[in-house]
């Protein structure tokens, strides 16, 4: 019979056990659970609940069982369904009625919240160290070709020269606000619910503050049925894992771009790729296309969370039970992405002439021609409407807009000079743009000088 089966006749179906347990999925929360019944037992003997020798008693065999359970040497069943049963369940047998006491004053539902939490809690921290050496790992790329130039994109089309530094770094910042999210999200998350009980508290004399302070967390929850009913901590953390995972998304869309045959900008280490089962001469950036395919399961992963929590009334529904899946799914894709992402990116090899011959373009300089003519006293209005003209003209004659004579320039705006002709060169497009932000040359060397002093890269 199951520990909760003194209400019950007969024990429950094999089909209904395996269909309600969630021992398959929730066993990875066995730390979590067991630093969270030793705080309960230690609070429960420190508040005289229960005596402390028994309290002393559970956690010592709560120490043993996270060991056998580390060393392999624990069985899991349907029978039991989920991980606090099981570890309940060994108490009882290894201490008989004194093991029996660890779960005065608690319910299942304050405490799967509070293993959740300490969970999250850590795989946050986990994931944030491994954001930050993706981060370093594009910081290093961008410094080691802070010279590099290449055609900057809107609409996939080409637009104006940037810096590849100044590309990759936009991707840094990117990263760091997926940080500040997550450790935004860790603050709601860190907050102890144990002692909220099944829905209304306990009559018995608890010490939260104690278990509060035991468990490390800076405040606890105020109300006990939102306590044991709330995942909002869990969406919000799906959705900076999926923002971040857009990112990442983002970031493959361009790499794998760069590294086709009609860009040629660069290519990452045969490590990073596969083959073709068919074409002997393929390389494939197989890595970043399946971080670019993950990102959709990430998704996938918040859209059910926010599936299972609509429409649940207060406040424990089983529903919830289904909130572990996604959330271990998507922390798992997270860290797979994370775990191969950093080295792929040292790993690039750049083509650096093919980039700089393809920013050279000189109709990318178009915009730089029209400032020139708003520095001669031009509204920018009217001084594109001419560069657009020149362009125009450019294109019926079947030539580049470098290869316009002045005389011909002239025709179309009469303010043109011998300066203006200077224009078109990518170098010259990038070193004017030093505005804080911008991609010129000095603007980006003190935005890697600030990263690179941060991850310490020489």
């Amino acid at each position: 019979m199951a520990l909760w089966g003194g209400r019950f006749s007969e024990n429950a179906l094999n089909a209904v056990q395996v269909f309600t347990e969630s021992i398959s999925f929730d066993k990875r929360l066995y730390k979590h659970d067991i630093c969270g019944s030793k705080a309960h037992a230690a609070m429960l003997g420190a508040a005289g609940i229960i005596p402390k020798k028994s309290a002393s008693a559970i956690c010592k065999e709560l120490d043993k069982i996270l060991k056998r359970i580390e060393k392999g040497d624990f069985t899991f069943t349907a029978e039991l369904e989920d991980i606090h049963m099981h570890i309940e369940t060994e108490l009882i047998k290894a201490l008989g009625d004194e093991g029996a006491r660890v779960h005065t004053a608690r319910s299942r539902n304050d405490q799967i919240a509070l293993d959740i939490r300490l969970y999250l809690r850590d795989e946050i921290d986990i994931i944030a160290a491994k954001i930050r050496e993706l981060q370093k790992a594009l910081v290093t790329q961008a410094n080691k070709n802070d010279k590099v130039i290449l055609p900057g994109f809107t609409h996939l089309q080409h637009a104006q020269p940037v810096l590849f530094a100044h590309h990759f770094l936009a991707y840094v910042e990117m990263l760091e606000r997926d940080l500040g999210r997550l450790a935004d999200a860790r603050k709601r998350i860190n907050v102890m619910p144990l002692g909220s009980g099944a829905i209304a508290g306990t009559t018995l004399p608890i010490d939260r503050e104690f278990v509060r302070k035991k468990l490390d967390f800076p405040a606890m929850t105020q109300n006990s049925m939102d306590a044991v009913a709330d995942r909002d901590f869990a969406c919000e953390l799906l959705s900076a894992l999926s923002i971040f995972a857009m990112h990442i998304s983002r970031l493959s869309e361009d790499l794998i771009l760069w590294m086709s045959q009609e860009f040629s900008f660069m290519t990452f280490g045969d490590a990073f790729c596969t083959g073709s089962s068919l074409m002997p001469q393929k390389k494939n950036p197989d890595l970043a296309e399946l971080s670019r395919g993950k990102t959709g399961r990430v998704y996938g992963d918040l859209v059910a969370m926010l599936t299972i929590c609509k429409g649940l009334p207060l406040t424990y529904n089983r529903d919830l039970q289904e909130d572990k899946e996604p959330l271990f799914d998507a922390i798992d894709t997270v860290e797979g992405i994370l775990s191969v992402y950093p080295d792929m990116i040292l790993s690039m090899k750049l083509n650096t002439e093919r980039m700089l011959a393809a920013a050279s373009e000189p109709g990318l300089m178009a915009t730089d021609l029209a400032e020139a003519l708003v520095r001669k006293g031009v509204p920018f209005r009217h001084a594109h409407h001419k560069v657009g003209a020149l362009v125009r003209y450019a294109q019926d004659k079947g030539k580049p807009l470098d290869k316009v004579t002045l005389a011909e320039m002239k025709k179309v705006f009469p303010e043109a000079d011998a300066d203006m002709k200077k224009l078109f060169s990518a170098v010259h497009a990038v070193a004017g743009r030093e505005v804080p932000g911008g991609t010129g040359f000095n603007e980006v060397r003190g935005q890697l000088d600030k990263w690179t002093d941060i991850f310490g890269i020489k």
